[in-house]
């Protein structure tokens, strides 16, 4: 089934670079969609403070091992879409059930995915195994990390001089590129949403 999935809810753990970056496709009229609320786990998220500069409704979970509090909250944002943009926590099975939700990967998966790979975590590894390639992997979410169906990837050359600093730079770069394009597609209805 295929349908025009514009008004998003963004997952925040964190400092937020992706979320701003999806806000200024937004501004800039790159990507026709709205985000209704942007929601964290974390209450000093750096993440919340980009949102509000920006007039976004926002939620803190007060339990993030309560499914309800997150699945009514996105029931009455009015969404059609919940995207996870450095989200560190698994979503629960009520949520998956009732809604679309994606996620953006820092690694090309099914390499470097699970729990504890997030941020340098996966950068370090990528670079402590000498890997000549990586990249991002926007996919599907379901009730492991990182295992859902894969949407896209985009690949990152990695050259001897690297440190897990630059990896880290160019794959959110590049990260933040294709999450825009991956949306936009979302916007016109060319993604199959089962």
């Amino acid at each position: 089934m295929k349908k025009e999935l514009k008004k998003l809810a963004v997952l925040v753990s964190g400092n937020g670079t992706t979320l701003e970056y999806i806000i200024n496709a937004i501004e800039q009229k790159e990507l026709d969609s709205t985000i209704n609320i942007v929601i964290s786990n974390n209450l000093d998220a750096y993440a919340i403070t980009r949102a509000k500069k920006h007039n976004i409704n926002t939620y803190i979970l007060k339990d993030t091992n309560d499914e309800n509090e997150l699945y009514s909250v996105l029931k009455n944002a009015n969404i059609d879409l919940v995207v996870l943009a450095g989200y560190l926590k698994l979503i629960p099975k009520k949520v998956i059930n009732n809604f679309v939700i994606i996620n953006t990967h820092p690694a090309l998966l099914p390499k470097y995915g699970g729990k504890g790979m997030y941020g340098m975590n996966v950068h370090e590894a990528v670079y402590k195994n000498r890997e000549n390639i990586t990249g991002a992997t926007i996919h599907f979410v379901n009730e492991e990390y990182d295992k859902g169906s894969i949407i896209s990837q985009t690949k990152v050359l990695i050259n001897e001089n690297d440190t897990p600093e630059s990896i880290c730079k160019n794959v959110q770069k590049s990260e933040k590129i294709e999450i825009v394009k991956v949306l936009k597609k979302f916007s016109e209805g060319l993604i199959d949403i089962g």
